[in-house]
């Protein structure tokens, strides 16, 4: 991610310097989006595209005495590949650690990856540029395979948009019926997907599904046009009653806007709560490098572009019209708070998760409001 350019350069330099004779690579998401954050005298290969293959092709290259520039051409005359045909994760590898991955209350959680690329044409989002705005999924034999492999009982399915296409959730019900797997599983969904599609939804649960993190966005029906969500309020709203009445746990994602006024902010946690929403993520908005409202926001950064590590969804990376970066910071830690921490709400997860669980949640929150008072302290 962005977020680890400016170590993952340092890396390179220290190796160099320590060994001249290493070649060194990167690849990754941001390195196929915005592969022009990595040029550095320090860095051999900027893998841009297929990244496993082209670090194949590097290393027979380097075995069999190839420069580097061979090895570049070599890896520029593939295109982009829009197939999945890699072997599957060797999970074992890291059996010793496993037990230590975790999310919210899914623990411990294995990952899995069944479709590459999102749909849709959000402007904000980075996940459709990886792919160029191509969607492609993988076979359902290799997924109910793959997922046959894995231990853990929870799943984190990490596709961009795994709620997309019926069809494809169809056969995931049978081939999990079929195979007699019983896991649960969290999954990333759109609102209007979840509106428009209850009984599937009903289905997937009956299998497993838990938990499904939305992009609500915003509260306001300008904020999801200039967007390009695709979605209203009314949608919004009719996906929380659905999740709700299925007893499916909701983990809201929200864009904070730099025209929020304080009274928005009153309004947007009035409208969670009035919602009994539980779980929420409050991220100022900040157009990152290689989206399609980076170039409209360019000129107005206060970050500087060569700090990645502030490039994290955390940091307030534009001015905000009507208050300082201390209270708009102030306000984003105080709706989080007025939302997740209500009383009630504490209680329920007690009483459906247990005290230990609930502990690392609020240890976790605990740091996270630490670093959001850091940056009250620092800002203007």
């Amino acid at each position: 991610y962005i977020t680890h350019v400016g170590i993952i350069k340092q890396m390179a330099e220290t190796a160099k310097k320590i060994i001249p004779s290493v070649k060194t690579g990167v690849g990754g998401v941001h390195a196929e989006v915005v592969p022009e954050d990595f040029e550095s005298e320090y860095i051999d290969f900027v893998y841009y595209k297929n990244g496993i293959d082209n670090f194949n092709i590097t290393l027979r290259g380097l075995i069999n005495k190839k420069s580097i520039n061979e090895i570049k051409e070599e890896i520029n005359i593939e295109d982009k590949k829009v197939i999945f045909d890699y072997k599957y994760p060797d999970r074992n590898s890291v059996k010793k650690y496993r037990k230590k991955y975790y999310y919210m209350f899914h623990n411990p959680c294995a990952l899995i990856k069944t479709s590459f690329g999102c749909p849709y044409n959000c402007s904000f989002c980075f996940c459709k540029e990886i792919t160029q705005g191509q969607y492609f999924t993988r076979e359902m034999d290799d997924i109910i395979k793959e997922l046959s492999s894995i231990e853990e009982e929870e799943v984190y399915i990490v596709d961009d948009d795994f709620l997309y296409d019926r069809n494809k959730l169809e056969s995931f019900i049978a081939g999990l019926k079929l195979n007699n797997i019983k896991k649960k599983f969290l999954v990333y969904g759109r609102a209007d997907f979840i509106a428009q599609n209850k009984d599937i939804i009903a289905k997937l649960k009956e299998v497993g599904l838990q938990a499904v993190i939305v992009g609500i966005e915003s509260v306001r029906a300008g904020d999801l046009k200039d967007y390009k969500k695709g979605t209203t309020v009314e949608i919004n709203e009719k996906c929380i009653q659905i999740l709700q009445e299925l007893d499916i746990e909701l983990y809201a994602t929200l864009i904070i806007p730099l025209d929020f006024k304080k009274e928005d902010f009153s309004e947007l946690v009035s409208w969670l709560r009035k919602l009994n929403i539980k779980f929420v993520n409050l991220q100022p908005l900040t157009p990152l490098p290689g989206t399609e409202i980076f170039e409209s926001y360019k000129g107005s950064l206060l970050a500087d572009r060569q700090r990645f590590e502030v490039w994290d969804m955390a940091h307030v990376v534009l001015k905000p019209r009507y208050m300082s970066i201390r209270a708009f910071y102030a306000e984003i830690l105080k709706a989080y708070y007025k939302v997740v921490m209500r009383p009630k709400h504490l209680g329920y997860l007690i009483k459906k998760y247990g005290l230990k669980a609930n502990f690392k949640m609020i240890a976790g929150s605990t740091f996270v409001s630490f670093q959001y008072l850091q940056k009250i302290i620092r800002s203007n």
